[in-house]
Parts: C-alpha cells; structure tokens; sequence
C-alpha cells in the first residue's frame, strides 16, 4: 500500500513539474532585454538587448539597465570586449566600434 502512494505522489510532482517546464516555455513575451536605458553617445535605447554601433569618437557608453554592456573594438560586436560596463557606470573610448547588450 504504501509502494502505491508513492507512485502516486511521484507521478504527481513529475506532472506538476512537466506544466511548469510547458508554461515557462510556452508565455509570449518572456524573451530577455535589459530593463532600463542603455545610452551610446547621447542616444537612448530603452529594454534593450543586442548590438548597437559606436559612430563618433570620443565615445560615451552609460549604462543604467540591470543587465552587464560589453563593450567591442570592432564593427557590430566583433573583436575584442574592450570594456564591461556594469550598471550605473559610463565609460569613454576613443577606439571602440560597437555596445553589445543582453
């Protein structure tokens, strides 16, 4: 009798545990961006997420988003990470090329 209950149970966690996996997976919008502003050069990039291009030099990149901003010595996020701009900080460049951000 108590091999049965215990199946049972069993059973039970992995269904409970099989809807969560389907419900995490399955609800739109759940796709990341950094919650906050990303600014490169003046220009603001609200909940952004992916690669943006320095165009001026000096450069400025602040970051007030939660997530971590890599900076790129090349072209759309080529290169080397030059820099980590964690958030609440800015940095200046004079060599950079692009702003990756998650």
């Amino acid at each position: 009798m108590m091999r049965h209950t215990m199946r049972g149970r069993v059973a039970v966690a992995l269904g409970a545990l099989a809807a969560t996996v389907t419900l995490t997976v399955a609800v739109p919008g759940s796709a990341y961006a950094a919650q906050g502003v990303l600014i490169v050069n003046g220009n603001e990039h609200g909940d952004s997420s992916g690669c943006y291009a320095i165009d001026r030099f000096p450069s400025s990149v602040t970051n007030h988003t939660d997530a971590i901003a890599e900076v790129h010595s090349g072209p759309d996020c080529s290169g080397q990470v030059e820099w980590l701009v964690y958030p609440g900080e800015t940095y200046r460049t004079e060599t950079a090329q692009s702003v990756f951000i998650l």
